[in-house]
């Protein structure tokens, strides 16, 4: 059996207190919080840097926790904070056009998460093909959902092909910065 990498942020905190862990659920929530409110304005869905943020906390906090990271996050905008684009907040957003992405996050940061704490993925092109899977999962449950809304075709025009591109670039950034941060955090964890 494949022996796991832990994530960088995972052992940063592994000898640490409780309080720690909950702070960096926090601090990550809202570090994707602010991905949101950098929009390219679309319809029905707007373009943000979510993804991107997304992808990081898969690479730099692992599964398990990515996953709270993302949960808290999404827990905060149903509550109606503005961690969503363009600051919006509420329960409206799990059930509208964008419900299919917010579920699609969660999946990504899991899938991603877990694929990145494989060894022989932690590399500049693994780990880039593991974020472009992430934007694909995102993608297809975003498309899913609002093709039951609009169409397959037309959720296909709105809701996947504008963010195509988008989706090579964020994960080639998002596979950079962790390439970078990954050995700095690891030299703060000893």
């Amino acid at each position: 059996m494949q022996q796991l990498y832990v994530a960088p942020l995972r052992a940063f905190l592994a000898e640490r207190p409780a309080a720690w862990r909950l702070g960096a659920v926090l601090a990550g929530s809202w570090v994707i919080a602010a991905s949101s409110w950098v929009t390219a304005p679309m319809y029905p869905v707007p373009m943000t840097l979510q993804t991107f943020a997304i992808l990081l906390v898969a690479g730099l906090a692992g599964a398990r926790l990515g996953a709270a990271i993302v949960v808290t996050w999404l827990a905060q905008a149903a509550l109606g904070l503005p961690f969503l684009a363009d600051g919006a907040g509420g329960l409206d957003h799990f059930s509208g056009p964008t419900a299919g992405y917010l579920a699609g996050f969660v999946v990504a940061v899991v899938v991603c998460g877990w694929l990145t704490e494989m060894p022989r993925l932690r590399g500049w092109a693994a780990m880039m093909g593991v974020f472009l899977l992430g934007h694909a999962l995102i993608l297809a449950c975003g498309w899913a959902r609002l093709s039951l809304m609009i169409g397959v075709a037309p959720a296909w025009d709105s809701g996947v092909a504008p963010f195509l591109l988008g989706s090579v670039l964020k994960s080639l950034l998002a596979a950079a910065v962790i390439q970078l941060a990954a050995p700095r955090m690891r030299s703060l964890s000893r």
